[in-house]
């Protein structure tokens, strides 16, 4: 009652403010003529008070970090305990190429290694494969067998590490491998620390690195997690990815509720196999894109913690609190780099990153003021990094949780795009009659998620083109300028010595328990067995990337993205 009366006070005063305050000077001088909403199109208001968030209670949606229903953060003393992992996305022409990368940042002060690889190795093929050619190690490391991982993490620690690998169709090898790596040298699998992006979900709504059909991808995914819950315990066996819904052009409510959809598709997956959703939950990881509307992108971060955690605990009924975890990596926007004036990426990069790290990440990637022209130079790369741990150490962000808390625009914001994320998963699952697996599977066979993104992509673009939306340096504040960037070039002769390499190893590699092992798979593939150890021994005795995933296509057969109009 006591509650009612303030609020009732306060609207009184917000009306005599209006009144007597704002109409007068609104009259006088009245307001910029720019479009005052979010990225995602939700009206900001010019003032927010405590009526705004009157619905809300402290404990049951807010609370303290650490707890139920963690708004505020997993971790009981967030950065003040652990600052956030630092990563930059890396990885060139040849394993020797990347593994000098990797020894350059983690001597500048990373501290986990982002595996970028090629497009032959994304889609699964060879090097030497006709439909490789002019790409081998252009935007990431070429990977073909074992021995390229070998050459990859010399003199780089497994035990000593965390790793991600951005990785989807092929995501099981390339997991295997860095387990075969782990044994060579002598670590213990409980002790393999790291994340595979294994979202094949994401990949038909925005991607598009496609190779095998939905069903089988799922499958496949399903069978990692059954194989990792009991080989890798420490490893992230899922990245949850938001991230490149987000670069095709969503807004960020769709970026929120797609990936929360996704994530629910997979636990449900794991459900349906018998996996114990407590074994499987600590594995689960998520990646998030950092935007430019910075306090859209914190609401966000908090927004997804909220939601997982109920949905875990309430829906899914995971016992242990640690299931109701939602960790995340966050990488900046790389769609919202420009091409023109460079150097102000920096400015959006730093402005990206303080979100993520005000949202509560676990993980960021910073990403280089060139990348719209070429791959990173050292010194790009060198400026991203410098630009975390400026956040980290000198901007007193990370002294305090939450800092944000209790603000009446950023907790009404909060609210507002949970409440919107709910509307699409609750679409989405009536779209599979209860199962949000089966609404996923109908949303992409639907082109649902495609039309959704492309329609925001659209209208995004479109508020660029004719002036609502700024873009600074692109249509407004241009300038005739020189550019003088250096560009990483990676060198043709890359794709020589890679497929060089690819051959030496066929011809002294022992034939016949390469095809023992793709048998086995084929085998496993084909009675509905998990695939993961057949691959891990197809891997181990040097069969190719693309051997091993041309065995799973003849059992599978291979996705043809429909025509959506």
């Amino acid at each position: 009652m006591e509650d009612e009366k303030k609020i009732e006070e306060i609207k009184k005063k917000r009306e005599e403010w209006e009144r007597t305050c704002l109409n007068p000077y609104l009259e006088r001088f009245g307001e910029r003529d720019e479009m005052f909403e979010t990225l995602s199109g939700i009206k900001v208001k010019r003032v927010y008070d405590p009526t705004d968030i009157a619905h809300l209670d402290y404990v049951r949606d807010i609370g303290y970090p650490g707890e139920y229903p963690y708004t505020r953060g997993v971790y009981p003393t967030m950065y003040r305990g652990r600052l956030w992992t630092m990563r930059q996305f890396s990885g060139f022409g040849t394993a020797e190429d990347t593994n000098a990368r990797w020894k350059m940042l983690l001597k500048e002060g990373q501290t986990g290694l982002s595996t970028a690889f090629d497009f032959p190795t994304l889609m699964g093929i060879d090097s030497d494969d006709p439909l490789a050619d002019g790409e081998v190690g252009k935007v990431g490391v070429a990977v073909d067998t074992l021995k390229d991982f070998e050459i990859l993490f010399d003199g780089i620690p497994l035990d000593k590490v965390s790793t991600s690998f951005t990785i989807n169709p092929p995501a099981a090898i390339i997991l295997a491998m860095y387990t075969a790596i782990g044994d060579l040298q002598g670590v213990p699998r409980e002790q393999l620390r790291g994340t595979i992006q294994n979202d094949m979900l994401k990949e038909f709504h925005a991607q598009n690195t496609l190779v095998l059909p939905p069903e089988p991808s799922v499958k496949i995914i399903t069978d990692i997690f059954e194989w990792g819950v009991e080989n890798v315990p420490k490893f992230n066996l899922i990245s949850i990815s938001g991230y490149h819904i987000r670069e095709a052009g969503s807004t960020a409510v769709q970026e929120l509720a797609f990936t929360i959809a996704d994530g629910m598709a997979y636990v449900e997956a794991a459900i349906e196999r018998g996996i114990d959703i407590d074994r499987l939950a600590p594995q689960l990881s998520f990646f998030f894109n950092s935007h430019n509307n910075f306090f859209e992108e914190i609401a966000k971060f908090r927004a997804a913690r909220r939601m997982w955690a109920k949905i875990m605990r309430e829906e899914y009924g995971a016992k242990n609190p640690r299931s109701w975890w939602l960790k995340f990596h966050t990488q900046t926007a790389g769609c919202s780099l420009t091409a023109q004036q460079p150097l102000n990426n920096i400015v959006r990069t730093t402005i990206q990153a303080m979100a993520a790290v005000l949202g509560g990440t676990q993980s960021l990637h910073t990403n280089s003021f060139d990348e719209a022209w070429a791959l990173p130079s050292e010194e790009a790369v060198r400026v991203a990094l410098r630009t975390q741990q400026i956040i980290a150490y000198e901007s007193g962000i990370p002294d305090t949780i939450d800092p944000l808390a209790g603000s009446y625009y950023v907790e009404w914001l909060t609210d507002k795009m949970e409440k919107l994320a709910w509307k699409y998963i609750e679409q989405i699952r009536k779209m599979g009659e209860g199962s949000m697996l089966r609404g996923v599977l109908k949303g992409i066979e639907d082109g649902f998620f495609v039309k959704e993104i492309s329609r925001a992509a659209a209208e995004y673009q479109r508020d660029v083109e004719e002036g609502r939306r700024v873009i600074v340096g692109v249509n407004r504040f241009t300038i005739d300028e020189e550019l003088n960037i250096p560009i990483l070039k990676v060198d043709e002769e890359v794709q020589r010595r890679q497929i060089e390499r690819l051959k030496k190893i066929k011809a002294e590699r022992d034939n016949d328990a390469v095809k023992e092992a793709l048998e086995w798979l084929r085998s496993a593939a084909e009675n509905n067995e998990n695939v993961m150890p057949a691959i891990l021994q197809a891997v181990k005795s040097y069969a190719t990337v693309g051997e091993i995933m041309g065995t799973l296509k003849e059992v599978y057969g291979t996705y043809r993205k429909p025509i959506i109009i």
